[in-house]
């Protein structure tokens, strides 16, 4: 799309407001809005000017100057304002007018031009599973001598014998019962419709919406696969329609990795494969699971750099309490053809060649996804550049369940990191890969580990309410 077919866009919708956006180092969307009457086609050439040392991890005070550069393909109607806005998301320029190195949009453009230009492939498509919690009420806080979190949901397991307003009519989900079951169980079925009925007339092709395993209202909704940016900027949408939606309903949405104890996480498995000129280049009839040898290269990059790449796609102190062992968290560092405990599965069913993909299961929706897309990206095509066979170097193919492996036997696995400090120090000690055809800079790496260890830092020195019980009485 043109800046002048946006123009006319906005008078064909009688658009009173133009919203500018664009996602900081963590993933979060920023905004400015401007009067459509404001808006000019110089708009599209020029920019949106904005205060760059007051967004987390970007500049100092002293230069602080950015602009939102915007880029037409990427409107689509704001669902939710009482005004009619036109939302348009924008990369980050520096006043010069040059790519800002630490803007997360402009690094996953660079990546898709580091594929176009390794003559590997032209196309490489992502498609998230994104799962998330619809709760009834939220509260937490962390103060010198108070620190606790409190969530609830009517359709809790804990609450079987809560006094509520008309008597409590049972059906609610079990601890790990909560895979598609039907209503009444499943009492979320018109909210996520009606996520899914926004999120289609914003332009996201979804394929299906369900329940997922944990209770108190956990779901998934899944939108169609597209290219690295492009579907970045989907789960961008995605994450706001979800969250607004929930609060139009009384309800809160979070995407936190490990919300409650003692029942399954929320993560981002992630489908990827890639294409030359509209082929498959992940196929191949007779390999294993009908994989190319590219394919498992890029399997290959995945595995050999997943303590690295973790520090991206499980960015938060959060994500690995979800990263453990025994609630289907993907904590083997291995593949599998249809095995869910692996860290990197093959889907098999009813796949066809243009279907082929790998699927890395380990992320969750803490990363900011221009970053941990274009990482994933990166790891696989080094996999594919050193030609890495992930069965040499005993990353499987497993296709039995690890979780009944003996220990002996679990000994020879590889595990994810322990931590975020953990991950942190893998990035610092493998991140060739990301630097190459500078697409990560080193600058832009000492920064991002400078804010995560920070944020690491700031939960450890934190005294938890469980250590009360272990240590009061000491």
């Amino acid at each position: 799309m043109s800046a002048q077919q946006v123009l006319d866009l906005i008078k064909e919708k009688n658009i009173e407001f133009v919203d500018f956006r664009f996602v900081d180092l963590l993933g979060r969307g920023h905004h400015i809005t401007l009067p459509a009457t404001e808006v000019e086609a110089e708009t599209f050439v020029n920019g949106v000017a904005f205060d760059g040392s007051s967004i987390h991890g970007f500049r100092g005070i002293e230069e602080s100057d950015m602009v939102m550069m915007p880029d037409t393909n990427s409107v689509y109607v704001d669902p939710f304002t009482a005004h009619a806005t036109l939302i348009v998301i924008c990369n980050i320029h520096t006043p010069d007018g040059q790519r800002y190195e630490r803007d997360p949009r402009s690094i996953a453009h660079k990546a898709e031009e580091y594929l176009q230009s390794s003559g590997v492939g032209t196309t490489a498509f992502f498609a998230p599973e994104s799962e998330f919690f619809i709760f009834d009420d939220v509260r937490y806080e962390s103060t010198m001598n108070s620190s606790s979190f409190f969530v609830d949901s009517e359709e809790a397991a804990w609450n079987t014998n809560r006094k509520e307003e008309g008597g409590n009519l049972g059906f609610k989900v079990g601890v790990k019962g909560g895979y598609v079951p039907v209503a009444p169980v499943d009492s979320q079925q018109d909210i996520r419709s009606e996520m899914v009925r926004l999120m289609q007339e914003s332009g996201l092709r979804v394929e299906r919406h369900h329940h997922e395993v944990a209770t108190a209202g956990q779901a998934e909704i899944n939108f169609r696969f597209d290219t690295l940016t492009t579907t970045a900027d989907n789960l961008m949408k995605y994450k706001y329609i979800v969250h607004n939606v929930a609060r139009q309903y009384g309800k809160v949405a979070t995407f936190m990795p490990k919300p409650l104890f003692g029942d399954n996480g929320s993560g981002m498995h992630v489908h990827q494969s890639i294409f030359n000129e509209g082929n498959p280049l992940f196929y191949e009839k007779g390999g294993y699971a009908n994989l190319s040898e590219m394919a498992l290269h890029y399997i290959g990059g995945i595995l050999h750099h997943a303590p690295a790449l973790i520090a991206l796609t499980n960015p938060s102190t959060n994500s690995f309490k979800r990263l453990v062992p025994g609630y289907e968290a993907p904590v083997n560092l291995v593949y599998s053809k249809g095995n869910r405990s692996a860290a990197v599965r093959i889907p098999v069913a009813a796949v066809t060649p243009k279907g082929c993909r790998i699927e890395f299961r380990t992320p969750d929706s803490t990363a900011n996804p221009y970053l941990a897309f274009a990482a994933m990206l990166m790891a696989g095509l080094d996999g594919i550049k050193r030609k890495i066979d992930p069965s040499a170097l005993g990353y499987g193919p497993f296709d039995t369940n690890i979780y009944e492996l003996s220990d002996e036997q679990k000994k020879e696995i590889r595990s994810v990191p322990g931590n975020l400090d953990e991950a942190l120090d893998a990035l610092e000690a493998d991140n060739e890969f990301l630097t190459e055809g500078g697409v990560f800079t080193k600058e832009f790496i000492e920064n991002y580990v400078s804010v995560k260890r920070s944020e690491a830092k700031s939960v450890a020195i934190r005294i938890h309410p469980y250590e009360y019980g272990l240590y009061f009485d000491c």
